[in-house]
């Protein structure tokens, strides 16, 4: 066995007929410099993280296959996964909300999304803007969920449309994780 494989050479892989994406392998990372990534969150292969977006604690954002990117104000809270497939990256628009445990896995999340704790977004699927998935939901492959639209369930289903009062709880949640991660970046300072 040799102590380097070259990427370059699939008859060294164990499954010769999968190949892997050599770049994957190689971190590209962008982050903006006024975003807060928590310092035990795990950032590898090509992600690009936005302007006043926050990572927290316990993450993992893996473009090893495919680019993860995350938008401007967004914050993806604690122990969230966040993973892309061969063919499909992990997009996640401006100022939304990724809730605690959550998993994002090759899908589209449009600007203004809530994406509730624990849930799950499946490959393919697109949440558009200002749509809300409830906690605990599993949003099934390629399911294209409508602009200001409610879903909850396992798997999700529509549920409605997005009460209007709750515009503004989403509104002042993206604005209190961009001064946390603010103020959590003058705690801790620029790694």
């Amino acid at each position: 066995m040799t102590d380097a494989a070259s990427f370059d050479d699939p008859s060294q892989y164990p499954h010769p007929a999968v190949t892997l994406r050599p770049e994957g392998f190689v971190d590209n990372i962008t982050i903006a410099d006024d975003a807060f990534v928590a310092p035990n969150a795990m950032l590898m292969g090509t992600v690009t993280i936005g302007a006043r977006a926050s990572v927290w604690y316990n993450c993992v954002l893996r473009g090893d296959i495919a680019e993860i990117v995350i938008g401007e104000d967004t914050n993806v809270q604690d122990g969230t996964i966040v993973h892309c497939s061969r063919d499909l990256p992990a997009i996640v628009g401006d100022r939304v909300t990724v809730g605690h445990n959550c998993l994002i896995h090759a899908c589209t999340v449009g600007t203004r999304a809530v994406i509730g704790m624990a849930a799950s977004i499946l490959d393919g699927a697109v949440v558009g803007e200002g749509a809300l998935v409830a906690a605990g939901s599993v949003v099934r492959e390629e399911t294209q969920i409508p602009p200001g639209t409610f879903w909850a369930g396992v798997p999700a289903v529509s549920k409605g449309d997005v009460p209007e009062q709750w515009h503004q709880r989403f509104e002042d949640n993206w604005k209190g994780y961009v001064n946390n991660g603010w103020a959590y970046r003058r705690k801790l300072g620029p790694e």
